[in-house]
């Protein structure tokens, strides 16, 4: 049986630089989806031109620069990852393969076989964020399990990991001694009865 083989981080983009190539439905996806999850995402789009969406987002986050160009190999530089999602598979291999010279991290849009990390399905409820992969087989399968976790997951999840953060900075012992303890007031947690 074939397994999901992918490392789940959460990255703080805002400490990042992103480069998205391409300006059309997809780069808007892309930039939109960022947006969702990290509203002060460092994203560079580059394209020729822009969906009129993507200058709209532009327009209302600061942190958000358009480019109107093609791609060249120097805009790569002080790039953390990259999304290139053109019409043109050939721009989209050759960001991807300087992307991979230059050890950065990349997502070609519905390649698989050129992604080093795939976009999945996200749930946020305050401090509270569920990342939801299926190792880029079924991105609606992905759109259906986040759905079902944001009905499932209560609105005052957020209060309770405030609340649980408070108690844990009064805990007092060692390291061991505060795991032992959060783990015995989380548990009703996973025993649903």
């Amino acid at each position: 049986m074939e397994q999901n083989e992918l490392y789940p981080i959460f990255l703080k983009l805002h400490n990042l630089n992103v480069l998205i190539v391409g300006g059309g439905n997809v780069g808007l996806e892309k930039l939109s989806f960022l947006l969702k999850s990290s509203p002060n995402a460092n994203v560079e789009v580059v394209a020729p031109d822009f969906h009129l969406e993507i200058k709209v987002l532009a327009e209302n986050h600061p942190s958000i620069k358009l480019t109107e160009a093609k791609f060249k190999k120097k805009m790569l530089k002080k790039r953390h990852m990259v999304i290139a999602c053109t019409d043109d598979l050939k721009v989209n291999k050759r960001v991807y393969e300087l992307s991979r010279k230059r050890y950065l991290i990349c997502n070609i849009a519905d390649t698989p076989d050129l992604c080093d990390y795939y976009l999945g399905g996200i749930v946020t409820k305050g401090n509270v964020k569920i990342a939801i992969s299926t190792n880029g087989k079924s991105p609606t399968t992905a759109k259906r399990l986040r759905e079902f976790f944001e009905e499932v997951i209560p609105e005052d999840i957020n209060q309770m990991v405030e609340n649980l953060n408070e108690y844990r900075k009064t805990l007092k012992g060692n390291f061991e001694e505060k795991v032992k303890r959060m783990n015995e007031i989380t548990s009703s947690l996973k025993n649903k009865e």
